[in-house]
């Protein structure tokens, strides 16, 4: 249990081999499978999609439509998995509940002041439980970077572990530690600590609304911190990449790395996803390729 676990003194969290995390990230990039592996491994990323729509022109309509396409990716292509989840404000999660009922995709929900994470905790805590009230299976809230940057650790710490008891066993906390703002590599695995020792049951890179994004090295910080604390607990880490991972290559790239750093075992969207919308279009695409052997054009498929 978390709870009996000793939090270590986040100020000293371990240090980065920022030009070994560099090299080794880079040598995941050259990695390629085998064309009979491919088809597996493009349908094992189409189940680790996060669909999302986050905007302030979010309508009941175009989060019916994300929730139909994440049941339905290519009605012409028979077996094709379900994405993993659909991800939507707090105000959607109704709709979103009623549109995949009964399909296995869960709802997921940001709150706590996303993306800036700049509101009270009294504000941060209504807006969770007004998500978990409609329904959310799983929620995604963000850390407070500002109070992060001043040294104040233990303010990030307590109110991420404040989520997670409002939390209970109704949803798993996916925690955004936006590493876009958080800084350095050292900084990314001081945050992914926090964020595991507090109880997040994920740790995700980004919002997806700054230029940053997730990146190999970035991630591969993230994924020592979820070993390391495997090693120490037993206790399994979730991750999720989100933003800039929109081709299929990419996405394995992903895959082999997880497969390498934390095992077999990690290879479900139960523990690893991509918050990447954008990522089904071209691995649609990628098994239309291997099924009939000639490349469609890019507006072949949609997913918006």
């Amino acid at each position: 249990m978390k709870n009996s676990i000793q939090i270590p003194d986040f100020s000293r969290s371990p240090k980065v081999d920022q030009v070994g995390i560099i090299e080794r990230a880079s040598r995941f990039q050259t990695r390629s499978i085998k064309n009979e592996s491919k088809i597996q491994a493009l349908e094992m990323v189409l189940n680790m999609i996060d669909l999302t729509t986050l905007e302030g022109k979010d309508t009941i309509e175009k989060v019916n439509q994300m929730c139909y396409k994440a049941q339905h990716l290519h009605d012409d292509y028979p077996g094709l998995p379900t994405v993993a989840a659909v991800c939507v404000y707090p105000a959607m999660v109704a709709t979103a509940k009623a549109a995949v009922k009964g399909s296995g995709v869960k709802v997921a929900s940001v709150s706590t002041a996303f993306p800036s994470g700049q509101s009270p905790f009294s504000t941060k805590a209504d807006d969770t439980k007004f998500a978990l009230d409609q329904g959310a299976d799983e929620i995604d809230m963000v850390i407070s970077r500002g109070k992060y940057h001043q040294g104040e650790y233990n303010f990030v710490f307590d109110e991420i572990a404040k989520i997670k008891e409002l939390c209970g066993n109704q949803a798993r906390l996916k925690v955004i530690l936006e590493t876009g703002e958080i800084g350095t590599l050292d900084d990314v695995r001081r945050a992914s600590d926090i964020a595991i020792y507090a109880g997040a049951d994920f740790i995700k890179t980004s919002t997806g609304k700054i230029g940053s994004a997730a990146s190999i090295p970035v991630t591969l910080t993230m994924l020592y911190a979820i070993k390391d604390y495997y090693l120490k607990t037993g206790t399994m880490i979730g991750m999720k990449p989100a933003g800039g991972i929109s081709t299929s290559k990419l996405a394995i790239h992903y895959l082999v790395m997880v497969k390498e750093i934390l095992g077999n075992a990690w290879l479900s969207n139960k523990w690893f996803r991509f918050g990447a919308s954008s990522l089904a279009n071209d691995v649609l695409l990628q098994l239309e390729k291997q099924r009939t052997g000639v490349y469609q054009s890019k507006d072949y498929i949609s997913i918006d």
